[in-house]
């Protein structure tokens, strides 16, 4: 039986979102295409119907990490999104969390491409956060130094382990840090 090229279509973006889930609970060499293609209910087969290499699935998978990422951001203020982004219930849930801080350290090992659509995803970030939504008329600096203050607590409390109270120390105290500083600057 012939599939539709809708169905071929929503075939490819069912697989991209699962391996953007998958790599960001396991990294990208935490799962092979055999174990994605079956997480999303595919032969391992079909994968090279849809990627010609697992570089090219890993980067689509990055840019739709980062636009569920967007989705779920919206229209909170800088307090709110800070206050989201540095609890318990975030670093919990990688597989449905920030792709920076789930698979920065992977991506430094992997193709340009994947670096590519990676640090679009990060001037994104930037510009969102300089926008409405954001910190208006906030430096450049400023907002790569809050981004990077946000994915590197969240990357040093989720390498503690799970009932760490260092874990849940390193948010409390770069979210009160943080959020003490947007309250300097505005």
């Amino acid at each position: 039986m012939k599939v539709s090229k809708e169905q071929v279509r929503e075939n490819r973006q069912h697989i991209v979102e699962t391996a953007s889930a998958l790599f960001r609970e396991r990294g990208f060499d935490g799962v092979g295409v055999a174990e994605l293609m079956s997480a999303a209910g595919f032969t391992h087969g079909g994968f090279y119907k849809h990627f010609a290499s697992k570089a090219d699935l890993m980067a689509e998978a990055v840019s739709c990490g980062f636009v569920q990422a967007a989705g779920m951001s919206g229209g909170t203020t800088r307090e709110e999104f800070v206050e989201r982004y540095l609890s318990r219930q975030h670093r919990d849930a990688m597989g449905s969390g920030c792709v920076m801080s789930a698979l920065s350290t992977d991506t430094a090992r992997q193709p340009e491409s994947v670096k590519a659509i990676f640090a679009a995803g990060i001037e994104k970030n930037l510009a969102r956060l300089s926008g409405e939504e954001g910190e208006k008329g906030a430096k450049r600096a400023d907002l790569i130094d809050t981004l990077a203050h946000l994915v590197g607590a969240m990357v040093l409390s989720r390498a503690c382990p799970d009932d760490s109270a260092l874990a849940d120390e390193i948010l409390a105290v770069c979210r009160a840090r943080i959020l003490a500083e947007g309250n300097d600057q505005g």
